[in-house]
């Protein structure tokens, strides 16, 4: 039906607006991505609220729930993952890196990214270039963005 890399993932670090959250969930489900939520979150992400912020999209998203850093990245190396991670303070535009259908991008919380060791336990730091003064984009933007370069690599097709 699709050429989906099933194995790319979507990560957020301790999250803190639902509505980004959400939009990230419904992008995840029409893409046929997983997505991983690093607690603890700025907001309740009980299911109830998950639900809310992801409307009817919530059923088709494979979520995992790690209660902190330290085991969703026990988890990821356990199971030979590796994490990119979207920075402002990276160096390498995310069009000339090379995904593997298997990565996890990861993306920081909206008020303050993630925090020198997250930063630095990362395979690799991408950006996406922006024009000069400007902080930085949504990170639902962000992560559609990435996404799309992630599948386009991995000659994504819809039938």
């Amino acid at each position: 039906m699709s050429d989906i890399p099933r194995g790319l993932r979507i990560a957020l670090y301790q999250p803190d607006i639902p509505g980004n959250t959400g939009t990230i969930l419904r992008l995840a489900a029409c893409l046929g991505l997983s997505v991983d939520i690093i607690e603890p979150a700025g907001f309740d992400i009980s299911d109830r609220n998950l639900k809310r912020s992801g409307m009817d999209y919530l059923a088709g998203v494979t979520l995992a729930r790690h209660v902190n850093w330290q085991r969703f990245d026990e988890w990821r190396k356990a199971n030979g993952r590796r994490v990119v991670l979207a920075s402002t303070k990276a160096a390498l535009p995310y069009i000339r890196f090379e995904f593997r259908p298997d990565d996890i991008l990861l993306f920081g919380r909206e008020s303050a990214g993630v925090p020198d060791h997250v930063h630095e336990a990362a395979d690799a730091r991408i950006l996406i270039p922006m024009v000069e003064g400007q902080r930085s984009i949504n990170v639902a933007m962000s992560a559609a963005m990435i996404a799309g370069e992630a599948l386009r690599q991995s000659d994504f097709r819809l039938h």
